[in-house]
């Protein structure tokens, strides 16, 4: 096995190694380290690496192998965490220049709890300043690129772990999704990510878009998605509004798919989509039928929700955090940031308490959709990666785009909660990767994990490697 090949195993192929003692935490930490210095300066994906603690980490995993007859979940498993999430000691810059030297003294649930379970920390990766965007580029380091086409964004807000885990720098990194945030980047880089049901993953502290703001894992595999969700999962008294759950989502992907109701929907009924992407999606959401599935092109009579709904609330969140002062901020902050802050300055207390309204309307007649299906299948992005360092791409099949409404596949789910995925089913002819959105009913993660891993099986995805090539974007 070559040192490529053992960056590129999986959570639990390593973990399976370590127990049998063919390689080591040590071993394998050295290797990842390695590989960051070789590949971090041109893809951009960590902001702050930490390989002393990673190593330390590496070392308590290995005596625990040695001496524990059960070592943590975790034990030796290498893992970095978004740089909107605090980490105590460990430098988290928000990706902004407002934050850029802060060092929390405390760790957020979700970093804990991967510690606990043995997990060996990495460093901090790249987002968009406090995650504004769907491209990670910022003031602090820039814009991280796509492993797959240096030059093309690895998307956003959690574009650098998407980069690092797709490059083989770490099997596991987490991500936060208030429009697509975890969706957008998956499909970006060819990878797999998982937006849970809203709550299940405990935030602290709060994001800016606390309703619309869903924490959740990004692999290379299913199975190690469910192997975070597994530590990552449950309420915490810090996130009031937080979930028990006491669901064994790694073993919850044996369960057969057969008989399920699947909806297809190429466009929502409005969203823009490139002809290219939505054929290669139509024949991944298709194959569900080889899977027992029964699958109808479908999708309930709902306008696009982005102007009365998602950027009410979006512009006037982050109105909220620096309006009062944003003339003492505004040449430190993003300057598209600074026209989203403008935007919501606009927005009457009135018309934000409609858009919250209207919310719910939007979550309940979802709701009454999905009685009658079990899964939606649709694009989970309309494109392929754009240049990096664009707020959004220029146009989809031939229409403008705004800053985040070009997101109209993913935004749905952040609005009414409900748990969707993106897995990667194929590449354009830009080379390119394309994935395809599953979406659960409210709180159904497990056949949104189950589906995800059938389709995995039927289409594996794992063994393929991006380029890593700097040629022309």
């Amino acid at each position: 096995m070559t040192e490529t090949d053992l960056c590129y195993l999986s959570a639990l192929q390593l973990r399976d190694l370590y127990q049998k003692g063919e390689v080591s935490p040590v071993e394998v930490t050295e290797a990842v380290l390695r590989r960051m210095d070789e590949l971090n300066p041109t893809l951009n994906a960590f902001i702050t690496t930490t390989p002393e603690l990673a190593l330390k980490g590496a070392h308590a995993a290995e005596q625990a192998y040695q001496t524990d007859q059960s070592p943590p979940p975790l034990a030796g498993i290498p893992f970095s965490i978004k740089d909107l999430v605090p980490t105590a000691g460990v430098r988290t810059t928000r990706g902004s220049l407002l934050y850029e030297e802060w060092v929390p003294d405390y760790d957020a649930p979700i970093v804990e709890r991967l510690y606990e379970a043995g997990g060996v920390m990495l460093g901090k990766t790249n987002t968009p300043e406090l995650g504004w965007k769907g491209d990670s580029t910022n003031r602090v380091i820039g814009s991280t690129h796509n492993p797959w086409k240096h030059g093309r964004t690895a998307g956003g807000s959690s574009g650098g772990g998407t980069a690092a885990v797709a490059a083989g720098m770490g099997p596991l990194t987490q991500g936060s999704d208030g429009a697509g945030s975890i969706r957008i980047p998956c499909g970006f880089c060819g990878l797999y990510g998982i937006k849970p049901s809203w709550g299940l993953i405990p935030q602290y502290p709060p994001s800016a878009v606390e309703l619309f703001s869903h924490l959740g894992p990004m692999t290379r595999t299913v199975a190690d998605s469910a192997l975070m969700m597994n530590i990552m999962a449950g309420d915490d008294p810090r996130d009031r509004l937080s979930l028990p759950t006491e669901t064994d989502y790694l073993a919850a992907l044996k369960g057969d798919i057969g008989g399920l109701r699947v909806a297809w929907s190429p466009d929502l009924g409005y969203a823009l989509v490139e002809p290219e992407v939505r054929e290669i999606v139509e024949k991944a959401a298709l194959r569900f039928e080889e899977l027992g599935c029964r699958v109808d092109e479908t999708q309930p009579d709902l306008d696009d929700p982005w102007d009365s709904i998602v950027h009410v609330i979006w512009s006037s969140a982050f109105a909220g955090l620096y309006g009062s002062d944003l003339d003492a901020v505004r040449d430190r902050l993003d300057p598209g940031l600074v026209r989203v802050i403008e935007m919501g300055l606009q927005l009457s207390g009135a018309e934000v308490a409609i858009a919250y309204a209207r919310r719910n309307d939007y979550y309940h007649a979802w709701r009454q959709f999905m009685e009658r299906y079990d899964l939606l299948l649709t694009p989970t992005l309309p494109v392929t990666a754009f240049r990096a360092g664009d707020d959004h791409p220029s146009e989809i099949d031939g229409e403008a785009t705004s800053y985040i409404g070009w997101t109209a596949f993913t935004y749905p789910f952040n609005i009414t909660g409900q748990p969707a995925a993106t897995v990667p089913c194929g590449f354009a002819s830009d080379g390119l990767p394309v994935g395809l959105q599953i979406v659960g009913r409210w709180r159904d993660d497990v056949t949104v994990l189950r589906a995800s891993a059938a389709f995995e099986t039927l289409a594996p995805w794992a063994d393929k490697r991006p380029p890593l090539s700097y040629g022309e974007s």
